[in-house]
């Protein structure tokens, strides 16, 4: 193992473990090297890692503390990494939002309130007025968020914001080389927002399949 992988790994069980929790401030750097029987450089590399992906928060002049942890935090690096995904697998983080999506969308039906659904009607009929494929990818981004975050699951929340990357490219260039996506989106955002006001969850559920399940074939097509 290297011996960066090494530092990483011990940082790890002494927060796994609880000697370390969420919000506390590691000991200083000499000390905590000389405990975890690691050199200063390697244990500097280690906290930088684990920096990057959320573990640990080093505050100049102060300390390096234990973030939160909160799952949401800690998914923030997703959306780092699908940013490079190659073409060819965009299929498949779509596959993966085709099931979790709908999922999403049927347990909002259940608790999204009348000030977010709303919202969201006013928001469609904006886009009716004057739907540029930038502002219709925005708007459907929105859209989409708005639902998921009512599903009142954060991690779910932010696996599905951590997707967007391939999907927000997918609808970039579905909305520039596709004839009538705009309306197609529309209609299709009208009838999950109907589904949500008759807290229908069967229905925003099939709903929802269906549009993400256009953009996959959409994509495939292009692909082939």
């Amino acid at each position: 193992m290297a011996v960066t992988d090494e530092a990483i790994e011990k940082i790890k069980e002494m927060i796994v473990s609880g000697a370390l929790r969420p919000g506390d401030r590691l000991p200083k750097e000499s000390e905590l090297a000389a405990d975890l029987g690691l050199s200063r450089n390697s244990l500097r590399e280690a906290v930088r890692a684990l920096s990057l992906i959320r573990i640990l928060d080093v505050r100049q002049g102060d300390g390096t503390y234990v973030t939160s942890l909160d799952p949401q935090l800690l998914l923030e690096a997703l959306g780092f990494v699908v940013d490079f995904h190659r073409d060819d697998t965009a299929l498949e983080f779509l596959a993966v939002r085709r099931i979790l999506e709908p999922a999403a969308t049927a347990m909002a039906a259940h608790r999204i309130g009348d000030r977010e659904l709303d919202a969201l009607e006013a928001q469609l009929d904006l886009l009716a007025r004057a739907a540029a494929v930038d502002e219709l990818v925005a708007a459907d981004l929105e859209f989409h968020r708005t639902v998921v975050q009512s599903s009142g699951n954060g991690v779910l929340c932010s696996l599905l914001h951590g997707l967007s990357g391939p999907s927000t490219r997918t609808r970039v260039w579905r909305g520039l080389l596709e004839q009538h996506a705009v309306d197609r989106t529309l209609y299709e955002h009208r009838a999950i927002l109907t589904a949500l006001r008759d807290r229908d969850a069967e229905a925003a559920h099939a709903w929802a399949t269906v549009h993400v399940a256009g953009v996959e074939q959409w994509l495939r097509s292009m692909l082939e």
